[in-house]
């Protein structure tokens, strides 16, 4: 699956994922971090994560998957950048200096990340003057959601004023190893790959097995649904990307399942972002029929691989909910269709999902990626899905970086390819919940227009929660208002008339 991602590399679609997350320096020794201060953390806690110095090393003719090797000529202040905004320094200048510097494909022949530091963000609504940020680039190959937060784990600390890690940098350089070495290991590969498809194929049939039996008892159904319909949004990108995203109460997002108490925080936001495609397509006189759908990225990492690189990730298919114009009915289809989608990966297995791809050929999957881009299949053939919505849940307490409190992690950046223009993330921080975009420009020439339709989505479903809310205990008193007055309680019992008690005195006696 990391080599996926590798396969998939263009000039039009590199294949990384980031972030842009703002600091406060306050909290710093001084009030006030230098970018040598940044630099001077960064290399004192690298020991922490192993994606930092580590790049890829691709076999001659991609006959096997690159190799991961610990980088001999590591430079950290390559991988650290330093810019500064133009003034004013406005929220719409710092996504635009955050699409630029994401549309650049990294150096794969240097370990896959950039930090860019980004200063002059004095007009950006809702910072205090003097806050920074980081733009960040990591490659997919090294890392998924999960193992992105165990970097980002690695690069922070919970108080201000944390010193170094305690042990010492045990880390060693490695030799690249040349181009006849590699051709030795794909070729004992290459001999055992068969095996390890009888092997994955063996794994694959109690999967598919549950997913006859579900059918079979009706746990789950193959829905029209599921079946995506044609947009603006499935065709050949461009390059170019925009970036943009709006930040929520937490506690109000969560509010919202009151219109639905036993959906979760992940079917509100589906909900939100279908209510959004909605706005946005109909103003464009462009809204399908059916409802559009998401793929929605699940992990499969369990807890002793924390730490692991690369991607444990499964997925299922979301329907959104698009066509329908009411937040409160969304929100009910949205639930009942993730449902049905969790049953049948449940069924099928989402971890046995992921062991196919560790015996398809990087030669195929690079040569099919490179024919899908240059023939422009995307205009032609009907993707799987028309979009994506991942969920990455971000520290419940705030965490510091050089010293500085991270105040937001309000844009997450994703990887785009030819037929998926537009992609969105759901992240959580402390008391803020996140939705932010990525999506070809020339696709979508209007971000800020798209992001005002998630913010109206958001607060139609919130203000149906309220409706619901207030009206609850209105409910409650008129129903006890018509309870039929003639019903006796304990309390009448008691005062019983002079016949009644007088026959409970006989049968006493």
């Amino acid at each position: 699956m990391d080599s996926s991602f590798v396969a998939m590399e263009s000039p039009n679609s590199p294949m990384h994922i980031g972030s842009v997350l703002i600091y406060n320096p306050a909290t710093a020794p001084g009030g006030f971090v230098r970018f040598k201060d940044i630099l001077q953390f960064i290399g004192s806690r690298m020991q922490l994560s192993r994606t930092m110095r580590q790049r890829l090393v691709r076999v001659p003719f991609d006959l096997d998957y690159p190799y991961w090797v610990e980088d001999p000529d590591f430079d950290l202040e390559y991988h650290v950048r330093h810019v500064a905004l133009p003034k004013p320094g406005d929220w719409r200048q710092l996504c635009i200096q955050a699409a630029r510097i994401h549309a650049r494909p990294l150096d794969l022949n240097r370990p896959p990340w950039e930090f860019t530091v980004v200063e002059g963000l004095d007009a950006v609504e809702g910072y205090p003057p003097g806050c920074f940020a980081f733009v960040t680039k990591v490659h997919h190959a090294a890392i998924d959601g999960m193992s992105g937060i165990d970097l980002m784990e690695a690069l922070h600390t919970l108080t201000p004023d944390a010193g170094p890690p305690s042990k010492p940098d045990s880390w060693k350089p490695e030799k690249i190893p040349g181009p006849v070495e590699l051709l030795g290991k794909s070729y004992v590969n290459a001999l055992l790959n068969p095996l390890k498809q009888a092997q994955v194929a063996a794994k694959a049939l109690p999967g598919v097995a549950g997913v006859i039996k579900g059918l079979v008892s009706r746990d789950f159904k193959l829905s029209t649904d599921l079946v995506p319909p044609r947009t603006r949004f499935n065709r050949t990108i461009s390059p170019h990307r925009v970036v943009e995203g709006r930040t929520f109460d937490l506690a109000q997002f969560k509010s919202i399942r009151a219109l639905l108490p036993e959906a979760k925080v992940n079917d509100v936001a589906i909900a939100v972002i279908g209510g959004a495609l909605h706005k946005y397509l109909s103003a464009k006189n462009d809204l399908p029929k059916t409802t559009m759908t998401a793929m929605a990225p699940i992990s499969v990492r369990s807890s002793n691989e924390k730490g692991d690189m690369g991607n444990q990730v499964a997925a299922m298919i979301a329907p959104l909910g698009t066509h329908i114009a009411d937040p409160a009915e969304r929100l009910a289809y949205v639930y009942s269709q993730t449902n049905n989608s969790k049953a049948m990966t449940n069924a099928l297995g989402a971890r046995r999902m992921t062991e196919v791809s560790k015996v398809n050929p990087l030669f195929y999957m690079a040569l099919g990626a490179q024919l899908f881009s240059r023939v422009s299949l995307a205009h032609r053939l009907a993707m799987p899905f028309n979009t994506v919505v991942t969920n990455v849940p971000g520290p419940p307490v705030h965490i510091y970086s050089s010293g500085a409190r991270l105040e937001s992690m309000s844009l997450s950046l994703i990887c785009l390819t030819d037929g998926l223009g537009l992609a969105h993330v759901v992240q959580s921080y402390v008391d803020e919940a996140y939705i932010s975009f990525t999506a070809c420009r020339n696709i979508m020439p209007d971000p800020e227009f798209y992001s005002q339709c998630l913010q109206d989505s958001f607060e139609e479903l919130l203000a149906a929660a309220k409706a619901v809310t207030a009206s609850a205990p209105e409910k409650a008193a008129s129903k006890k208002a018509a309870s039929p007055a003639s019903k006796p309680t304990k309390p009448k019992a008691k005062t019983a008339t002079p016949k009644i008690a007088e026959r409970k005195s006989k049968r006493k006696a």
